[in-house]
């Protein structure tokens, strides 16, 4: 595996998926070309420049607790994901933290090419599942998407992901960051269901 990524595996019918870490500045452009489209409006970043999408990663790519990847298929860029730890995020004031939990925000790129395929999200997502719960070594992933994000929660239940409680992630203020109040659906992926045996 080139030392540029951090996990690389093969998706049958599609080609390979490889991550690597998010470069703040060099990936901001398509970062944010994604992130500006109507679509991704759960996103939260709609309405923001490429700097200030460019300036969000940097800070983030200085924390010990949040990380940001770019998934490539075959070289090209499909999806961003950002792993963090629940201890340390607002998502873990809302429910019972267990060890070896890690949360997930994922983000899959416009349709096109590959992605127009039936059964891409889902192939993507088992082997992002992989990444986080093998190669990482976690037990149980937990995600937060807001509850008018149906076809997030509907992606997520689909993929074997446990229904939790919709819950009240409160606003965060701070001099670097700032979200508001969300209304989250919490959804659990537990390693020996995601894998059995």
């Amino acid at each position: 595996m080139s030392d540029r990524y951090v996990h690389e595996g093969h998706v049958d019918g599609f080609g390979a998926v490889r991550l690597r870490p998010l470069d703040a500045e060099a990936d901001a452009g398509v970062v944010h070309s994604w992130v500006s489209e109507e679509r991704a409006v759960f996103w939260g970043m709609n309405g923001l420049t490429r700097d200030q999408v460019a300036e969000i990663y940097a800070h983030m790519a200085g924390l010990d607790t949040h990380h940001a990847f770019l998934v490539e298929l075959d070289g090209v860029p499909v999806a961003l994901l950002q792993t963090y730890e629940p201890t340390e995020d607002r998502v873990g004031e809302v429910y019972r933290v267990e060890p070896g939990d890690i949360g997930i925000h994922l983000f899959i790129a416009p349709a096109g090419g590959q992605g127009t395929r039936p059964g891409w999200s889902a192939a993507l997502m088992g082997e992002l599942a992989a990444y986080v719960l093998v190669g990482l070594d976690r037990r149980r992933i937990v995600v937060d998407p807001d509850v008018g994000n149906e076809k997030a929660v509907a992606r997520f239940l689909r993929q074997g992901f446990e229904e939790g409680p919709v819950v009240t992630l409160p606003e965060i203020v701070l001099p670097d960051v700032h979200l508001p109040e969300k209304k989250a659906q919490l959804a659990f992926l537990r390693r020996e269901v995601a894998f059995p045996g």
